[in-house]
């Protein structure tokens, strides 16, 4: 119960400093877009430090983004299906048009493919990207379940999660790849972000007519793409996640924008403002997201074998089997530092780019973050409930209602009320309670929407 709090904050904390980085790269595709119409606009005078690594036409650019941010996290989360759908047609264009461009124009994928390795081992380096990228999905794939829960079907987004993710994730690396190594035999240097590069673009045929008009229609399709991912993976999840906490005061919505505001708070501009510190970053994600996800495994799929007490679930005192001692089950915490705390050493070397010889194996255990985190974390957690075991284990009924605490002997019909709060875009659940008797397979009356 209480201890849930802690993957709750951490989600809150990976989603903000998420968003962060989103609204910085919606923020430059602003300016990219804005440039294309008015070149002056990307020659803009820069009246920020260069320490800063922010540019006054970002900060316009950042400004504008957020504009456009702000109506969308009105709309209910059920009716965005259309315009992630557009989004994601327009982002497509403009990856698939840096592709046919920069293949056309370099001839081919381009020399980088064909350039001796710079890591002083291989396989190391290819499970780092690897773990990096996995680690930078971690938090999303932890949040399925706050848009999976709209599915009309069980099995509704198996196909999305089994196929459609992992291709699209995969297809876009690749473009990027060629992209990038092809793009440097024409601009000359490696640019690995895809709005960058549509800047460089423009000024390589010296903002022509026809330049101009294709980097402005390309970043349509950046700008839509980086306001929906800050829409599906960061700010109802996180805005969700808030109103958990505090759902007095918060709702989906307010938390939303308590989010933007811790996101830009910590100047994303600077976690990104070299190649290896972005990285860093991303897979620093994972030393935290890997042990909990491990957690979570292990305890419903080994530990419980899928079977809950949902009652239970939402019985927030000591009548509940899931309370355990003050509301901390202390065996996730164990085994959370367990798969945590081996990471550690490795990622400072990572960030702080040592190359001290007696850190080089911790340096190869964070190369390999998610795999080794999810699998001890695991490990630690089926041993702990195994050695000392949880209350409640078998225990598998359904939800029959809550009237203060556990179910009394002398059973009574509870008539659950939805009422939606036009004025939250949320919703909020009370009970009340008419005299009968409940059988086993829950409800015996009516359900009542109001």
């Amino acid at each position: 119960m209480r201890g849930s709090y802690v993957p709750v904050l951490l989600r809150i904390f990976t989603g903000s400093i998420w968003f962060g980085l989103q609204a910085y790269w919606g923020g430059q595709a602003v300016r990219v877009l804005f440039g294309a119409i008015i070149p002056g606009f990307a020659h803009m005078k820069n009246f920020f430090s260069e320490s800063s690594h922010l540019a006054t036409n970002d900060f316009i650019g950042l400004v504008i983004w957020f504009a456009g941010f702000i109506p969308l996290v009105l709309i209910p989360p059920e009716k965005l299906q259309i315009p992630f759908a557009i989004s994601f047609l327009l982002f497509a264009m403009s990856a698939f048009g840096l592709l046919i461009w920069s293949v056309h124009n370099a001839g081919g994928a381009g020399t980088m493919f064909t350039e001796a390795k710079t890591t002083i081992n291989l396989g190391w380096g290819i499970m780092y990207g690897i773990t990096a990228i996995i680690g930078s999905w971690g938090s999303g794939t932890l949040g399925q379940s706050d848009w999976t829960r709209y599915a009309k079907r069980r099995f509704a987004p198996t196909l999305s999660q089994l196929i459609a993710a992992p291709l699209t994730i995969t297809v876009t690396a690749v473009i990027g790849i060629i992209v990038t190594s092809a793009a440097r035999d024409i601009v000359g240097e490696t640019v690995w972000s895809p709005i960058i590069l549509l800047a460089d673009v423009q000024e390589l045929y010296h903002s022509s007519p026809r330049a101009r008009a294709g980097v402005f229609f390309a970043s349509v399709g950046m700008v839509s793409t980086q306001l929906a991912i800050s829409v599906v993976l960061n700010s109802v999840s996180t805005g969700m996640d808030m109103a958990g906490l505090f759902p007095r005061y918060i709702n989906i919505i307010r938390g939303s924008y308590i989010m933007a505001i811790i996101g830009i708070a910590i100047q994303p501009w600077q976690l990104v403002a070299t190649a290896s510190k972005f990285l860093s970053v991303v897979s620093g994600f994972g030393v935290v997201m890997a042990p909990l996800t491990g957690v979570m495994l292990a305890d419903y799929h080994i530990v419980r074998r899928h079977k809950l007490k949902l009652q239970d679930l939402y019985t927030g005192n000591s009548s509940s089997i899931y309370w355990y001692y003050h509301g901390f089950n202390w065996r996730g915490p164990v085994a959370f530092l367990m798969g945590c705390w081996p990471l550690l050493p490795g990622m400072d070397a990572s960030v702080n780019q040592l190359t001290t010889p007696s850190l080089q194996g911790w340096l190869k255990l964070y190369n390999l973050t998610f795999i080794v985190g999810i699998a001890m974390s695991f490990t630690w957690m089926v041993i702990l409930c195994y050695f000392f075991p949880p209350p409640g284990l078998g225990i598998d009924k359904p939800f029959v209602g809550m009237g203060g605490g556990a179910q009394s002997d002398t059973s009574h019909d509870y008539v659950v009320e939805r009422v939606e709060q036009k004025e939250f875009n949320d919703a909020s659940y009370r009970c009340s309670v008419s005299t009968g008797a409940a059988d086993d397979k829950g409800f015996k009356g009516d359900v009542h929407q109001v």
